[in-house]
């Protein structure tokens, strides 16, 4: 069987998750939308069951997979219902909703259910892609805080710029949010990861975190963050052949990379079809039977190839890591120009393999 896999440490997952409480100081909402960021939302969220006092996910979709699963913990649709005939299935299944569009506020106001509904209110306080302007956010807060129709309300808003720690913007986000919820006595929601780790002075209620829960860093690799967390996906693959490279040959795709001297080169079972950026410079740090190296050449869709010159023992079955705790999703994105949350999302035709948690106090 092809080798590649991706081992998920689900107590990893329990310790973040317990760190992103601990921060916020009150209630947390586990982030478990897109599959849990590639590591397995069903998994995950099994596991952080005992401890989370809510779970998040993008759609209804992504919700009733996780109570055919057996999840009866609250579950926050956090981009709301995308079709008024939803509402039906939120009532149903006792799920919270999201309102971030007035046309959402109406199919509320219309809707009768069964039991009345628990909403987060969205402000949109900045960002400027969900959310009520605060003229009808106040309003609405309102309107439906009055209204027997709901059970409760809780006022929300999202940052845009928490991950860069110079600049200003959260602030002036979280002073306009401040300033909206003024004279509301309920709970409210403002913080993800980056501002759970980076913004201390930043509170609210509810957190959201998303990214931390699964180990990585939402900021650049020289950031000065404290909060140290625990990586929960170890992605890894091993070597399927051995070549030995004369000097001035070529390997991969479009001859990218030529060997300046002879080299042992090492065929490993791992692609962009998997998730791997095919972008991924030359030199993109990798382990081999725990020992570093580097990538070598293009990555094509199924395979990609690593310098294993100085790795005498080295050879097909070698075990190869591409991610973990060294070299981490966050280091790897970082010299692939992109994001970890990217590289984690982007993960497929890789089997999750999971390693129960121990205890997590």
């Amino acid at each position: 069987m092809r080798p590649a896999r991706a081992l998920i440490d689900l107590g990893a997952l329990q310790r973040n998750y317990l760190l992103a409480r601990q921060l916020g100081g009150g209630k947390a909402v586990a982030v478990v939308k897109a599959d849990a960021y590639g590591h397995g939302a069903v998994r995950c969220a099994q596991a952080l069951a005992p401890m989370a006092d809510a779970f998040g996910v993008a759609c209804i979709e992504e919700a009733l997979e996780l109570r055919e699963a057996g999840i009866d913990n609250p579950i926050l649709l956090l981009e709301g219902f995308l079709e008024a005939d939803e509402l039906p299935l939120i009532d149903a299944h006792g799920l919270w909703t999201v309102v971030a569009s007035p046309w959402q506020l109406t199919a509320l106001t219309d809707y009768t259910p069964r039991t009345p509904l628990t909403v987060w209110l969205k402000l949109d306080s900045g960002m400027h892609r969900l959310g009520l302007s605060p003229a009808q956010f106040g309003e609405a807060l309102q309107a439906l805080s009055r209204d027997p129709k709901i059970a409760s309300v809780t006022a929300m808003s999202h940052l845009a710029r928490a991950d860069e720690l110079d600049s200003d913007f959260s602030a002036t986000q979280h002073a306009v949010f401040e300033a909206a919820t003024r004279d509301f006595d309920g709970p409210t929601s403002f913080n993800n990861s980056p501002a759970l780790l980076g913004w201390p002075g930043i509170r609210s209620d509810w957190v959201r975190p998303g990214l931390m829960l699964y180990g990585a860093s939402p900021f650049p690799l020289d950031a000065p963050i404290p909060h140290v967390l625990s990586p929960v996906m170890q992605l890894e693959s091993r070597l399927i052949a051995v070549r030995d490279l004369p000097a001035g040959e070529a390997v991969g795709y479009g001859a990218r990379f030529t060997a300046p001297a002879p080299m042992r080169i090492g065929v490993v079972a791992m692609g962009y079809a998997d998730g791997y950026p095919q972008l991924a410079p030359n030199g993109t740090p990798v382990l081999v039977d725990g020992q570093p190296t580097r990538t070598v050449g293009r990555v094509s869709m199924d395979m990609l190839t690593v310098d294993i010159t100085a790795l005498a023992k080295a050879d097909v079955g070698s075990r190869v890591v591409l991610w973990g705790s060294r070299p981490s999703a966050t280091e790897v994105a970082h010299i692939c120009q992109t994001s970890p949350y990217a590289l984690l999302c982007g993960l497929k035709r890789v089997a999750c393999l999971y390693r129960d948690p121990e205890s997590v106090g």
